[in-house]
């Protein structure tokens, strides 16, 4: 072997190396079923220009109200640099409006314009039917269990 050649191992996998297999993994079984989800969103949303996670941080400020960007990613789970390009684009489109926080001028509060709820509204029931579809597959114990086991993975662990 050359001095600066790359040594090519010989070691083979531990059988724990050699049984992993990345597509049965968890986090790449959510992703995909995420990436499905996000497909038949697009597709049958009615809004071409509206994406998952905009019609998300809309829905939680129909119910939250008003809210600070803090509190739209805590209600959404989407993280701050994120949502600000969210606000951004729903500023842009007149779906949400900002103004200062009265009792702390630096704080920007959204808000729902009309034409985000009205958005808003005639979107929830293509949702319904977009949640549907992504179901679609699962007879209804099935869908009851994965729902479950959703909300299962994503709760906090007590301390």
């Amino acid at each position: 072997m050359l001095p600066n050649e790359p040594s090519v191992s010989t070691d083979k996998p531990s059988s724990e190396q050699a049984s992993y297999t990345f597509s049965e993994q968890v986090g790449h079984l959510l992703r995909k079923a995420y990436q499905r989800h996000l497909a038949i969103f697009q597709q049958h949303v009615g809004d071409s220009q509206l994406t998952a996670v905009q019609f998300v941080t809309l829905c939680a400020l129909r119910d939250h109200g008003p809210s600070s960007q803090t509190e739209l990613v805590k209600a959404t789970a989407v993280d701050q640099a994120t949502i600000r390009g969210i606000v951004d684009r729903l500023k842009a489109r007149d779906l949400i409006s900002l103004d200062p926080d009265p009792q702390d001028r630096r704080k920007v509060i959204c808000s729902l314009t009309d034409s985000g709820l009205q958005l808003v509204q005639e979107t929830v029931p293509r949702a319904a039917q977009i949640s549907e579809i992504t179901l679609s597959k699962l007879n209804p114990a099935e869908r009851v269990a994965v729902l479950f086991l959703l909300r299962k993975l994503i709760d906090e662990p007590e301390q």
